[in-house]
């Protein structure tokens, strides 16, 4: 009796095992393919696709771009890591990824299975799109090569122009629709490319002394937090003014107005309490506000333009 019970003991503890190490990989794969961030940028194209195909989506060509979309975005944010992953680990933020933490004996692979990643994901969207895998090689480029490598370690001005890259992923839902001009996908880009600095720069604001540790002259680390404050005050007004600006599009009605106008007056609110309270903490919670708003701006032209 006792021999059948270590023995169904032992088989329980294995099975803990495997999904403990199973739910410890899945995790380790969400942050070293930067996964939040990958659906919040799949999101934003998806807002581009539907102002684009006039909210009258097509089965293939949204199949396309959500399966190239988070091929090429995953796969970049995993060279990202790979290329940063000895800063990250002087940084208490980031010194747990996979890469930085030294889980896996060969970081190689994970640069080989990005690289694979972007080529399979041009390699489908040329095909289809020329437009489509032109946006998505840009917006890799940019965040791999003009940001990651070129710019971050060097300027405050890393993210002003590496937030360009988000700005392709609504380009790139344009184009999978075949109207990457059209004024609401210009609009939406843009939105994107002017939120991007407020985003990252109340993040910096609230891990100062990581980023300065690690040796990243991200703007709140070469100027005081209520100069700071003031340009993240400034990129936000910005915001709200084309998120406000894009209620008058065809496309958008009093719906789109309804959402969006109580969302902008929080997050200029918590941008307003930052410059009068330049701390960590406000700036962490301006931090998750401006993500919520992004999310709130997409929600709203999900709701009008496609119901």
């Amino acid at each position: 009796m006792d021999a059948k019970m270590r023995a169904s003991g032992g088989i329980a503890d294995r099975f803990d095992r495997v999904r403990i190490l199973s739910g410890e990989f899945v995790g380790r794969m969400v942050v070293l393919f930067k996964l939040r961030v990958v659906v919040l940028l799949v999101l934003a194209s998806l807002g581009g696709y539907l102002f684009a195909s006039g909210g009258h989506p097509v089965f293939g060509q949204l199949s396309i771009l959500l399966i190239t979309g988070t091929l090429s975005a995953a796969g970049a944010s995993a060279i990202n890591q790979y290329i940063e992953r000895e800063r990250d680990g002087r940084m208490l933020r980031t010194r747990a990824r996979p890469l930085a933490d030294g889980v896996f004996a060969r970081p190689e692979t994970t640069l080989e299975v990005s690289i694979a990643m972007l080529i399979l994901a041009l390699m489908l969207a040329l095909p289809f799109s020329l437009s489509l895998a032109f946006f998505l090689a840009a917006g890799a480029a940019i965040y791999i090569w003009v940001y990651t490598l070129w710019l971050k370690p060097r300027t405050w001005w890393n993210i002003v122009i590496g937030g360009a890259a988000g700005s392709c992923a609504v380009l790139s839902g344009g184009a999978a629709a075949g109207n990457w001009a059209e004024p609401g996908v210009l609009m939406l880009a843009l939105l994107v490319y002017v939120w991007t600095p407020t985003h990252f720069w109340s993040l910096a604001q609230a891990h100062r002394e990581d980023y300065a540790r690690a040796g990243v002259p991200m703007l709140p680390v070469i100027v005081s937090p209520s100069t700071s404050a003031r340009w993240i005050a400034l990129h936000t007004f910005a915001v709200t003014l084309i998120a406000l600006l894009m209620g008058f599009h065809p496309s958008l009605d009093w719906k789109y107005s309804l959402i969006t106008l109580p969302a902008t007056f929080w997050l200029g609110w918590h941008s307003m309490r930052l410059v009068q309270q330049p701390d960590p903490k406000q700036a962490l919670k301006l931090f998750k506000v401006s993500n919520i708003y992004l999310g709130l701006v997409l929600a709203a032209i999900y709701l009008v333009v496609f119901f």
